[in-house]
């Protein structure tokens, strides 16, 4: 998702910016309840709480980027 959000064409018009930012948005919110449903389930696995850890920081990272991105675009 990252690499799709940071290679959007510069030639979009704004309207279609903000509609694939939206998408963008919807994907991210999909992931952070599949992530939280897999944390609701405390699976006692190091590997899993790392992995989750790891999903989490890489979601946050999402997040910001998305918001600089809505930030830049025209409205």
């Amino acid at each position: 998702m990252l690499s799709a959000i940071r290679q959007m064409p510069e030639r979009e018009s704004p309207r279609e910016r903000r509609q694939a930012l939206r998408a963008a948005v919807r994907q991210l919110e999909r992931a952070e309840i599949y992530l939280a449903a897999v944390s609701y389930m405390e699976l006692d696995d190091p590997r899993v709480r790392r992995t989750v850890n790891r999903l989490r920081s890489e979601i946050d990272g999402l997040r910001r980027d998305l918001g600089n991105e809505r930030a830049e675009s025209p409205a």
